[in-house]
């Protein structure tokens, strides 16, 4: 099941902030990763996620840079930055708080209560 696109507007970014919490990344090993972990709900295209990671850059939530590849190529990773690290925990705490009160609501079954 994948999220109808306003959902995906809202949880996509938060969840590239997630998996570049725990290490640096590059584009298509964010876009396995978000599919893999997400049992597909979070899968997105390149070009979907693109367009995220430079927004994402712009405000100043992520950085870039290039790196070499095990084949030679270079690769452009992304990493997490200071400011992306609180807007990471601030989003947190929100889909906490709107997963409770839809679990109040009988929306979420499992969810924090």
């Amino acid at each position: 099941m994948k999220l109808e696109r306003e959902l995906m507007r809202g949880a996509g970014p938060t969840a590239v902030l997630k998996l570049l919490s725990r290490r640096a990344m590059y584009g298509y090993e964010l876009v396995e990763a978000l599919a893999e972990q997400s049992d597909g709900v979070l899968a997105m295209g390149q070009s979907t996620l693109y367009p995220m990671l430079y927004n994402l850059e712009s405000k100043g939530l992520i950085e870039a840079d290039w790196r070499d590849a095990d084949n030679g190529r270079q690769r452009k990773y992304y990493a997490l930055t200071g400011k992306g690290k609180s807007k990471l925990k601030a989003d947190e705490k929100a889909w906490t708080k709107l997963a409770q009160a839809l679990g109040d609501m009988g929306v979420v079954k499992g969810a924090p209560a």
